[in-house]
């Protein structure tokens, strides 16, 4: 049996505040996040990546977030003044002639027309997400569905009310006594 070369460029686009709602409704802890060493190469499988950008709304981004998709993915984050559904969507229509397949980190029906859009220029559109709160219409327009569960993603231990930044300031303590 001879071997089966695979050559799609993929771009993987999130809306990150969609998905941040969606992992805290699951779990119902808003300091569970999306593990990205285990989800990214399983969206990516043995096809090549292009692109990775993480769509934030607001202004707190978080900065070990930011250098850890540039250093391991080479991914950006992009601040958006509202929604990332326009932004994430001129990103995708802008694309489309770079890449094979775009893979879309959001459940918001608010895509369907994207992914239709997208479909009809010849691009693979994936989904990846949290199925729960998902649209149903969203994965059945979609060439695929990458469901998004516990392997997928991880609570931080430590003080609920301070975050991560108190936790790794009792760690640092905790390291000099």
């Amino acid at each position: 049996m001879s071997e089966v070369k695979i050559s799609q460029s993929v771009a993987i686009l999130i809306d990150g505040n969609n998905i941040e709602r969606s992992i805290h409704g699951e779990t119902g802890n808003p300091n569970t996040m999306i593990n990205f060493d285990t989800l990214i190469p399983e969206l990516v499988r043995n096809r090549s990546l292009n692109r990775l950008i993480y769509f934030r709304e607001g202004n707190r981004i978080s900065t070990k977030l930011s250098e850890r998709l540039h250093q391991n993915y080479h991914g950006s984050v992009r601040p958006c003044h509202k929604s990332a559904d326009i932004p994430l969507s001129i990103k995708a229509t802008q694309l489309a002639s770079k890449v094979d397949t775009i893979i879309i980190m959001s459940g918001d029906s608010d895509y369907i027309e994207l992914v239709n859009h997208l479909k009809a220029e010849g691009v693979r559109v994936e989904i990846s997400s949290i199925k729960s709160t998902t649209s149903a219409l969203l994965i059945e327009e979609a060439d695929y569905f990458h469901e998004i569960d516990k392997k997928h993603y991880f609570t931080l231990r430590g003080p609920t009310s301070g975050g991560p930044k108190s936790r790794s300031k009792i760690n640092k303590k905790q390291a000099e006594s």
